[in-house]
């Protein structure tokens, strides 16, 4: 577990899965970050927390090139994702597993078939399309993948009627097929009922913990911060203001500090 008190520093951290040093990125005139540094130890599983705009989206979009930064370096799983060819950058995203806040999942066709394309990554192309077209040993391992988020009984059911929570688990199932090395997650929950919501991130981590994966997910929900990750950052006037232990911190006053969108001075001591 990395120290709070030198998180930030400025030697590069060989054995992390992330290695971010002066990230800036500026929408509209406004520095959404500016010269932030952070490093995510291989196998950690850190939640990220922030009043609105603070960037927390935009933070994942940059560790995969979905959002090119205005300055700055960013290392994901020790290679360089800012200033690459389109090849490289797709050969870095098949390690990278992306849970996102809509689940995104083709509703008139099975759930088998959805997780499929999850094989995407492997090679495009119609056998990672449909069921009936994939390759015996692409279907027993969707099947798999589906029996870890306990939904293998829902294979040939279209996703359309699925529950919500359901759905999710889905679009978890469908991640899986990439084998990654780095699972990132925008708001899992927030679509969510509680139950179904706790279930999901309860999902992740356990995931995470079994396979050595890392975890990095973005949540406004306090309490799924503090129970599920080990670690905390927090976002706010462009930098990182927050960086502890999970276990250290309390839910209530991390509400209540980051509730404030104006908050910019160090919460390290504020939130045990």
């Amino acid at each position: 577990m990395l120290d709070p008190s030198n998180a930030n520093g400025s030697s590069v951290n060989a054995q992390a899965a992330i290695n971010i040093r002066g990230l800036t990125k500026i929408y509209a005139g406004r520095a959404v970050f500016e010269k932030l540094d952070l490093d995510i130890g291989a196998g950690q599983a850190v939640a990220v927390i922030g009043s609105n705009g603070t960037g927390k989206s935009t933070l994942l979009r940059c560790l995969i090139g979905l959002t090119e930064p205005d300055g700055g370096t960013v290392q994901v799983l020790g290679q360089t994702v800012t200033g690459i060819n389109r090849r490289t950058l797709t050969r870095i995203r098949s390690q990278v597993g992306f849970v996102f806040q809509k689940h995104n999942l083709v509703t008139r066709l099975s759930v088998l078939s959805n997780v499929v394309h999850g094989a995407q990554a492997q090679g495009p192309g119609p056998r990672n399309w449909l069921q009936c077209l994939a390759t015996s040993d692409t279907r027993r391992r969707a099947l798999d993948c589906l029996a870890r988020v306990g939904l293998a009984d829902r294979a040939l059911q279209k996703a359309g009627s699925l529950s919500g929570g359901q759905s999710q688990r889905v679009a978890v199932a469908r991640m899986l097929m990439q084998s990654p090395r780095l699972i990132l997650a925008d708001e899992p929950d927030a679509s969510l009922d509680p139950q179904s919501g706790a279930e999901v991130m309860s999902l992740l981590r356990g995931i995470c913990r079994d396979m050595g994966t890392t975890l990095i997910f973005v949540s406004h929900h306090m309490e799924h911060a503090t129970g599920f990750a080990d670690r905390i950052v927090g976002l706010s006037g462009g930098r990182v203001s927050l960086d502890k232990q999970a276990a250290g911190c309390d839910p209530a006053r991390l509400r209540a500090f980051f509730s404030d969108a104006t908050a910019e001075v160090s919460v390290l001591d504020q939130v045990a």
